[in-house]
């Protein structure tokens, strides 16, 4: 990949470069040492991705990523020195675009190269990510004739929120969650493509936005009415036949984790009672076959429209695929949901 640095650390812009060129496969074309100087280089030369920095003179890496997806969208990995303390900015620069998160590695000859390593797999599975949601979603893709549910009881009509979303995805979720009342009657899951070191942040960040309680999601117990789950490991999450919150592997062709596919399917096949499904923002497509799996059950499914996405690729492809029941601006999918909870068409 041919990739732009933007750090205002001279030791930082070293360590990245150093790292860089131990693999033939990257090529720095540039360094910016502020984000007004990294929107004028991705205008002249745009890379194929940019390694951005967050607390920066003349112009932060917030703002930056959200110029340059306005004006020449390229994919952005923040990469900061510290997550914990820069939580908001990092979430908020997700929110305007960028794909993910990652700690600023640093390069040590003598030393281990673990933190160097998982670096340079990030930078590989984002490759792949970037090629992967280049593809077009086959239009006879269908997925099999969902069965009937092996449910726990047949008589359990509790209601499901199953919301999926990636580029863009911290900030959509704000707004749903913080337009959804304190007497919400639903259990919620939020399966969001993220690196799971920094999904803790990511749920204490949402859990401000919300009036609802927004916890991390523990295996073998069911989803909870009125709280907000997320999971956080590099496993996929799913409803099993018992009515319970599971991880389970993913395989080597998996780019996304975890999987929004993998667990609105699970929720078609496994969940008794009444649903509402949603895909936001997001490169690629996953999700777009699990939700046309869920209107298949008959429940109410949203995809976020283009006017409101950071990137419509996921929403695009479930629209495309016919899964989107309706396709809302994110600032009405809130009300939407709440109108159908009780009872309203």
């Amino acid at each position: 990949m041919r990739i732009g640095i933007v750090n205002d650390m001279t030791m930082a812009v070293e360590s990245l470069r150093r790292i860089l060129a131990t693999t033939p496969e990257h090529q720095v074309v540039w360094i910016a040492y502020d984000g007004a100087e990294a929107v004028r280089k991705c205008a002249e030369n745009l890379p194929d991705l940019v390694l951005m920095d967050l607390l920066m003179p003349v112009m932060d890496g917030v703002e930056a990523t959200r110029r340059i997806m306005k004006e020449t969208p390229c994919p952005i990995l923040v990469v900061t020195a510290s997550v914990g303390g820069n939580s908001s900015q990092v979430f908020e620069a997700m929110g305007a675009g960028a794909l993910d998160v990652a700690t600023t590695p640093v390069f040590d000859l003598h030393g281990t190269r673990e933190k160097c390593n998982e670096f340079l797999q990030k930078l590989a599975l984002i490759e792949k990510l970037i090629g992967h949601s280049r593809r077009k979603l086959p239009s006879k893709a269908r997925p099999p004739a969902v069965s009937a549910v092996s449910a726990v009881s047949a008589t359990r009509k509790e209601w499901l929120l199953a919301i999926g979303s990636s580029t863009g995805g911290p900030q959509a979720l704000s707004k749903i969650l913080s337009g959804l009342p304190a007497d919400f009657p639903a259990a919620v899951v939020i399966i969001q493509h993220m690196d799971e070191k920094f999904t803790p942040g990511m749920t204490d960040w949402l859990g401000r936005q919300s009036k609802l309680p927004v916890r991390l999601l523990t295996a073998g117990r069911p989803p909870e009415p009125g709280v907000v789950l997320v999971p956080c490991t590099k496993d996929h999450a799913v409803l099993d036949e018992k009515g319970n919150l599971a991880y389970i592997r993913g395989g080597a062709e998996d780019f996304y984790h975890p999987s929004v596919d993998i667990f609105f399917n699970s929720v078609a096949r496994n969940w008794p009672g009444h649903c509402v499904g949603v895909l936001l923002t997001g490169m690629g497509r996953d999700g777009a076959a699990g939700l046309l799996a869920m209107r298949q059950r008959g429940w109410l499914t949203i995809a976020q429209d283009q006017a409101s996405s950071v990137v419509y690729g996921m929403p695009k492809a479930a629209v495309d695929l016919g899964a989107a029941k309706q396709v809302l601006p994110v600032d009405q999918i809130a009300a939407a949901i709440s109108s159908r909870l009780r009872g309203e068409k």
